[in-house]
């Protein structure tokens, strides 16, 4: 907590009151930090808690650029910051500097959901994959597909990975669902997504990641209102990396 609160003043202090629009000296951020008694005690980082450091606001154009060309905007960015280091300490070579700046990627995990979903097995009711409407208790195997493909979007989120056949999940590849796949879904989708809203071990988690990662989505959204934010992310994943969608499961 306290480097997050150190964090916060100093970009307040410093890249944000510094960076100004051309030919002025106006800021393009602006920001406020309120003052935060830490405790020592275990705290949960979502975002309430972070809101209680201050605001931080970013014009939205600049916002959906940055959005847009991220994979082209952060690696110049780093760069002249690696730059801007060495100048400040020439012992360092630029090596070094790009190690300490380089990105972790996470892993493609589905673990905590396949656990999930064999829990929710031993419950005789039927599992449909959400793709095929098949039981999966009637599947020798199953599998734990990312709706939004883990290839193109990094994201191990509860409400990103559904319970699905080996072979819708093998049908759909990398692909993105296509947005009328995804409405003939939703009945299955939010079938399953209720059962991790029941699950009071990991419901929090459920609702947080959706808050952070879909727009419009909040904590406490009903899951309908999370479909549709879901659906929004799709449109913006299909317009800002022009993925290749999927459309359904071809019956023969």
């Amino acid at each position: 907590m306290r480097a997050i609160r150190d964090a916060c003043q100093t970009i307040l202090k410093m890249p944000a009151h510094f960076t100004t629009w051309p030919g002025s000296l106006r800021p393009i951020f602006d920001g406020s930090y309120q003052g935060l008694r830490i405790q020592e005690q275990a705290v949960r980082l979502d975002s309430e808690t972070l809101a209680s450091f201050g605001t931080f606001q970013i014009p939205t154009p600049l916002w959906d650029a940055m959005s847009r060309y991220a994979c082209w905007v952060e690696p110049a960015i780093v760069h002249e910051w690696v730059q801007l280091m060495q100048r400040y300490d020439a012992s360092y070579d630029t090596g070094t500097l790009h190690l300490a700046l380089q990105w972790q990627e996470s892993r493609r995990d589905t673990q905590q959901v396949r656990q999930l979903v064999s829990q929710r097995l031993l419950d005789p009711s039927p599992l449909p994959c959400v793709w095929s409407r098949s039981d999966l208790h009637r599947q020798k195997n199953y599998a734990i597909d990312h709706c939004f493909p883990w290839s193109r979007w990094n994201n191990n989120d509860l409400w990103n990975l559904l319970p699905a056949t080996e072979k819708a999940n093998q049908a759909k590849s990398d692909r993105l669902p296509a947005a009328d796949v995804m409405q003939r879904a939703k009945v299955d989708i939010l079938h399953w997504w209720q059962c991790l809203d029941d699950n009071a071990t990991i419901c929090q988690q459920f609702r947080d990641e959706a808050a952070v990662a879909l727009p419009l989505a909040t904590p406490t959204s009903p899951l309908d209102a999370i479909f549709n934010s879901a659906l929004l992310q799709r449109q913006r994943l299909k317009a800002n990396q022009q993925l290749a969608e999927w459309v359904g499961i071809t019956q023969k």
